[in-house]
């Protein structure tokens, strides 16, 4: 059976975490110099920190990834989530963003938000489907963003 499992960050895996996420960004907006710096570096920007970088895995190939950079004491934020376009439709989108939120948990977090663009419909559906409901978002945080989402880790 053709499963998608979810691992944690591997180094040899730092390219697909760029790659995949330089695809998305280039597709629908502008690589910024930030997203540059976090894909170059993703040790530094997240790890480092106390984040974490999920990968999906199907058939022993990477197809996604998401990362969860620390945003505060007990709130992390949902990042860099990219799926491969020629694996959309298999859920691994939604078991990217399921893993984050049960990783969240593990790790003690409160609350997970997540910032993103209107226009990216399909995305906003599967985070609201999980449980994220929109919060207002700050002026200037990301050029990209006009949508903040959150949902409540621990009641």
């Amino acid at each position: 059976m053709n499963t998608i499992i979810i691992e944690e960050f591997r180094p040899e895996w730092k390219p697909y975490f760029e790659a995949l996420n330089k695809a998305w960004i280039e597709k629908y907006f502008v690589l910024e110099e930030i997203d540059r710096w976090v894909l170059s570096n993703p040790e530094e920007a997240i790890l480092k920190e106390g984040g974490k970088i999920l990968f999906a895995v199907y058939n022993g190939q990477v197809i996604g990834t998401v990362a969860l950079k620390m945003a505060g004491d007990q709130t992390v934020e949902m990042a860099k989530m990219a799926v491969n376009e020629a694996f959309h439709g298999l859920g691994a989108g939604q078991l990217l963003c399921r893993s984050a939120i049960s990783t969240a948990r593990e790790m003690g977090m409160k609350e997970l938000v997540l910032y993103t663009h209107s226009s990216l419909k399909p995305a906003i559906g599967i985070y609201k489907k999980l449980g994220f409901t929109e919060v207002p978002v700050e002026a200037g945080k990301y050029k990209r963003a006009d949508v903040k989402m959150s949902i409540k880790l621990i009641p």
